[in-house]
């Protein structure tokens, strides 16, 4: 594995591998089909491409979020590794480009959503491509019993049949045994090697706390614990709510959500990420491909839909391996919430194919057309003129997104392309002969390269920063050479976007089987109740919970969740006294030993380094001693 290592170090800058990344590409090396269960952190991009920088030929990813491509395609460029992407609201000529780029060996890796592989053209340049691996992410979403099952995915077995030599390798963080047996199944892996590392984290406390006051209780949090942390919520109002809360009352927090624009968007996330913030309050937008290490705390105000979600979310924290804490604070009303907002995610067959008629109706796409097309999505407008609420239109519209019909992207996906269509002996001579137009093109060439191969996303704030000019000003001669035939450019959207991802079919033709979509209601129904189990139960270990639901028996307690607390708190008197006083108010350790001393306890001291170890004590800036919760 020498070859390997030279390029983790040249591309990556690592020296070593962490667990289980060496056996998984080795695998992959071999030419064996390999599913790869990692956790979150744990490095699964680089088991499929490594590889593919050893094998010849083109790595297809599959990947079901725009965002998450764009990270990571963004990360490829930057080590100089020739990477793109075609998602939704390029242009034919734009998706041509990169297409053509992979079929002629200008890329090395191609990645796409699942829904790609339903269209012809796609699988026409794709039958001309040399495929070395195919790389499936996020592979849960291709069982009905995974948290995100999206059918489409089980379009990526049959394009196997035009690259049967190229090996798959599946990767999630996230599947029980019933899901990675359901992933090999559907993939239709041969011979597959399965990797999976252990689902404990044994620097990470779990706890749920029962709390009706849940800002003050998040707040007293905060204060305890030093370092990031991440506070999730459930819509987008309540970020600005809550980050505005924190604000007022000394801590220093912003917040993130789909629904704001690039710039501000990459401010807040830049701010968080260098430590100038120290809570961001986010919708799940947020943290995917977010690669910080010392977050200390990531709490959740309300239950997550599945015990997947939150194992995922959750495990952004500690990933430094140092002690951090993962909380999630609920109250009697979430599990109602819960419950109501099920029957709205999931709503009659009939209501979802109303719901395709309508906007189908409402911009006027023809049976048999539409295809591709694109449109400003006026949410209100469509709710208004056919009498839909925004929860039940919003359910249907997820319905479809899984069947491949529409894609509603969030906001976050839009953004700015450039393509450079002519030679580069054309490129001089205009640069001669336009000077002013010249010289801020070629700033934009060397600040994103291969724009002659395909479209590339760019930054117009950037652009104007090296040409000392305004991103106004940018964008008019972006346009001018669009106008002029030397690039293509289309300038980000800046509303939602609708995308009719195939041709418009009678609404009674939709193939919505009733038993399929009753397994995928009933399926739902069950992680509701384990995660509803999860933060009923105050008898076992949390970690010992979490793990068994993914299918690992661990026979030892964790000693920090919220239930282990609970228990050791009755195993000594001096640790119950330790936690009376401090239940009270902070105190310093040197005064807390000699007050407890002063009343016949011995080794106090050893008491509070053990109880300060196991994340049960907390020591502040002050050097004040606090109960961790």
């Amino acid at each position: 594995m020498d070859a390997p290592k030279k390029l983790l170090k040249k591309y990556w800058g690592y020296d070593s591998f962490r667990p289980l990344q060496e056996e998984i590409i080795e695998s992959v090396m071999q030419g064996h089909d390999t599913l790869a269960l990692l956790p979150t952190g744990g490095g699964k991009s680089l088991c499929y491409q490594l590889p593919a920088l050893m094998r010849e030929g083109i790595c297809l990813v599959v990947s079901p979020l725009i965002a998450l491509m764009k990270d990571q395609v963004q990360h490829l460029n930057d080590r100089h590794l020739k990477a793109a992407c075609v998602v939704s609201g390029m242009s034919g000529e734009e998706s041509t480009g990169v297409l053509l780029s992979a079929i002629n060996g200008g890329l090395k890796f191609l990645y796409v959503s699942p829904e790609r592989l339903r269209q012809q053209k796609f699988i026409e340049h794709f039958r001309k491509m040399k495929v070395g691996l195919i790389a499936v992410d996020e592979a849960h979403c291709i069982s009905q019993w995974g948290y995100d099952f999206r059918p489409p995915y089980l379009q990526i077995a049959d394009i196997r049949i035009y690259h049967p030599e190229a090996p798959l390798i599946a990767l999630t963080a996230t599947a029980t045994p019933v899901v990675a047996d359901d992933i090999c199944l559907h993939l239709q892996m041969k011979d597959c090697r399965r990797f999976q590392s252990s689902f404990i984290r044994p620097n990470l406390a779990y706890m749920v706390l029962h709390d009706s006051d849940k800002s003050q209780r998040l707040l007293r949090i905060v204060r305890r614990v030093e370092g990031s942390g991440i506070v999730y919520v459930r819509n987008r109002r309540a970020t600005q709510t809550l980050a505005r809360f924190l604000e007022a009352s000394g801590v220093s927090s912003t917040f993130y959500h789909a629904g704001l624009d690039a710039t501000e968007r990459d401010q807040r996330q830049s701010a968080w990420m260098n430590g100038r913030c120290q809570v961001m309050v986010a919708t799940n937008a947020f943290g995917m491909g977010i690669d910080k290490a010392d977050v200390r705390f990531v709490v959740h105000m309300d239950i997550p839909d599945s015990l997947e979600a939150y194992f995922q979310e959750a495990g952004r924290a500690g990933r430094d391996g140092q002690r951090a804490y993962a909380v999630l604070i609920c109250d009697s009303s979430d599990i109602e919430r819960l419950s109501r907002d099920f029957a709205i995610d999931y709503p009659e067959l009939k209501q979802v194919r109303n719901v395709y008629r309508a906007l189908c109706n409402y911009y006027r796409v023809p049976v048999g057309g539409g295809a591709d097309s694109q449109f400003d999505f006026d949410i209100e407008k469509i709710c208004f003129n056919y009498n839909f609420t925004a929860r039940e239109f919003y359910g249907a519209c997820r319905i479809l997104e899984r069947e491949g019909l529409i894609s509603i992207p969030e906001q976050e996906d839009a953004y700015s392309t450039v393509y450079i269509p002519v030679t580069r002996n054309e490129l001089y001579r205009f640069q001669i002969n336009h000077q002013r137009l010249g010289d801020m093109l070629q700033v934009v060439i060397r600040t994103y390269p291969g724009l002659m191969e395909c479209a590339v996303s760019i930054d117009e704030r950037k652009i104007a920063s090296k040409c000392y000019s305004s991103p106004a000003e940018v964008v008019n001669m972006l346009q001018q050479l669009h106008e002029m035939h030397i690039i293509h450019y289309r300038p980000s959207s800046h509303g939602p976007q609708l995308y009719f991802l195939t041709e418009r079919v009678d609404e009674r033709l939709i193939y919505l089987s009733e038993q399929n979509y009753a397994q995928l209601k009933s399926a739902a129904q069950q992680r509701m109740k384990s995660i509803v189990d999860y933060v009923s139960d105050d008898s076992r270990c949390r970690s010992r919970q979490l793990v068994a639901y993914f299918g690992e028996q661990s026979t030892t307690d964790c000693g920090m969740c919220d239930v282990c607390l609970k228990s050791k708190s009755h195993l000594g008197d001096k640790e119950s006294a330790i936690e009376k006083i401090l239940q009270k108010s902070p105190m310093g350790a040197r005064q807390l030993v000699q007050l407890l001393t002063d009343e016949g306890y011995v080794d106090v001291g050893d008491t509070l380094r053990e109880m300060i170890d196991r994340g049960e004590l907390l020591l502040d800036g002050n050097a004040q001693l606090h109960l961790a919760f």
